[in-house]
């Protein structure tokens, strides 16, 4: 198969038969020929748990030291008091009522992350056809069902990010950008780890952290040494 200029240059950098520290891979990936946007660097975690046993449902959420570089929509449902204080945290929509009827009326809702109230998610039910494919929907674990509005309005937009595992029992989130500071994106990693391990699951067995792969949006995956995470976190 013929490949590309810029997959020629990938390969005579990468080497993908190798397990990379984690700083050396950060540092392959920020290497690559650049693109015409700044593409993401993703993260794909392998956990060691049973993603069937609903004891062992890893989720949650990591406030990233730098953010990943992107303007993160806010919306929040809540109403009276809690509704001002969303306006005034930075949420880019709120409502409550009226806001469950303009969904439901349109099938969509524009939006990263979604807030609500404990009092107001007695009613967020009735969207969970257009809010639950997108992952939209509200959850205690993730801190988006909360009644400290506030704090988790300026926490999602300064790039708090949630995360929860797959099917195959496998993490995948964004860490940041190609063009951030190494040491940047290494910290964001870092606090990413540190929280999943505060999330293992009591009833999980063996090794928690199986694999870790690296990758910016249109590139290759980077095997990470599982030992130099641990010691860099």
């Amino acid at each position: 198969m013929t490949l590309s200029k810029r997959q020629k240059q990938i390969s005579d950098k990468i080497d993908l038969t190798k397990v990379y520290t984690l700083n050396d891979a950060v540092d392959v990936i920020k290497s690559m020929p650049k693109l015409k946007f700044n593409e993401s660097i993703d993260i794909s975690i392998n956990l060691g748990i049973d993603p069937k046993n609903s004891e062992q449902n890893v989720r949650g959420a990591s406030s990233l030291p730098h953010g990943i570089g992107k303007e993160v929509k806010v919306v929040v449902f809540a109403d009276g008091d809690d509704a001002s204080t969303a306006k005034k945290a930075g949420a880019d929509k709120v409502g409550f009522e009226d806001l469950i009827e303009s969904i439901k009326k349109n099938k969509d809702l524009d939006a990263d992350i979604v807030i609500s109230t404990p009092d107001c998610m007695k009613s967020l039910g009735q969207l969970g056809r257009i809010l639950g494919p997108k992952s939209l929907m509200p959850n205690p674990k993730e801190g988006t069902v909360t009644k400290n509005i506030e704090k988790a309005v300026k926490d999602a937009k300064k790039g708090q990010i949630r995360y929860k595992i797959d099917k195959a029992g496998i993490i995948h989130t964004t860490i940041g950008k190609v063009d951030f500071d190494s040491k940047k994106l290494v910290e964001n990693i870092d606090t990413l780890i540190n929280d999943l391990n505060k999330a293992k699951p009591a009833s999980a067995k063996g090794k928690y952290m199986k694999n870790i792969t690296l990758s910016s949006t249109m590139g290759p995956g980077i095997r990470v040494d599982l030992s130099t995470v641990e010691r860099s976190s």
